[in-house]
């Protein structure tokens, strides 16, 4: 069983609109992706949501995104990269700057919703992303989705000298390349916690999942759950659990 790293999309409210069960779920797990305001939440949120982390010994992530508010950043947009790269820059330094204030510092980027995906299969918005991270601080590490075959992104970042932390998903559903399924396909997302507890175990033990074009291998160091649910919840620990991640609760 590999220790796979458990991080959390957190810091999603917005003002009085709640999203999310943050103060249930950060005692489970590694890393908080905390939204930077261009998708979800607000410089309040930011902050409540880097001392809960700080305070449970939560490793920090900016969690950037399209400028989207109303879409939730899970809608495209027709961005060049020098305005990806700006948004990225912009957002990194506004969470880590709220980050010193608490105590913490910004520790890696995991990029949000659609920007996450089209950066995936557009190398030009990856290198703009890229770039944003390196010139913001050349050692943190840029999270994102581990596929079938990496070695293209691995190339670019060794151009940057940019280290890499590669994702997997609990609750969501592959295509036989390691995309993600879209949202709007039936069986994108998986609600059912039994599912998502043996997706996770699969992928802690190094075993195939189950796509429509073949069995998918990944490899990973770092694997996505969600909190925004109380099901959810239940089974963010019981990950947790299987995997011996420590509790901080």
């Amino acid at each position: 069983m590999n220790r796979l790293l458990l991080n959390c999309d957190m810091g999603e409210s917005f003002g009085t609109w709640r999203m999310g069960l943050d103060e249930e779920v950060m005692p489970y797990v590694d890393c908080a992706n905390i939204a930077c305001g261009f998708h979800a939440s607000d410089p309040l949120t930011m902050r409540r949501t880097v001392r809960l982390a700080v305070d449970h010994g939560v490793c920090i992530g900016a969690h950037p995104a399209y400028p989207d508010l109303v879409g939730f950043g899970r809608r495209s947009m027709n961005c060049s990269t020098d305005e990806v790269e700006a948004f990225v820059l912009y957002q990194i330094g506004a969470l880590d700057g709220i980050c010193r204030a608490e105590g913490g510092r910004v520790s890696y980027v995991k990029p949000h919703g659609a920007l996450y995906n089209d950066m995936m299969r557009q190398p030009p918005l990856l290198r703009a992303v890229m770039t944003a991270v390196h010139r913001y601080d050349p050692e943190l590490p840029l999270m994102l989705l581990a596929r079938r075959d990496n070695a293209a992104t691995e190339a670019m970042a060794r151009e940057l000298d940019l280290p890499l932390l590669f994702e997997a998903f609990a609750d969501r559903a592959y295509d036989a390349q390691g995309y993600l399924l879209g949202r709007d396909q039936p069986g994108a997302v998986h609600h059912q916690p039994e599912r998502i507890l043996e997706q996770a175990l699969r992928l802690a033990r190094g075993e195939p999942l189950v796509t429509a074009g073949g069995p998918l291998m990944l490899q990973a160091d770092t694997l996505c759950v969600h909190g925004d649910n109380p099901e959810s919840v239940a089974v963010v620990r019981q990950i947790a659990e299987a995997l011996g991640a420590p509790s901080r609760a």
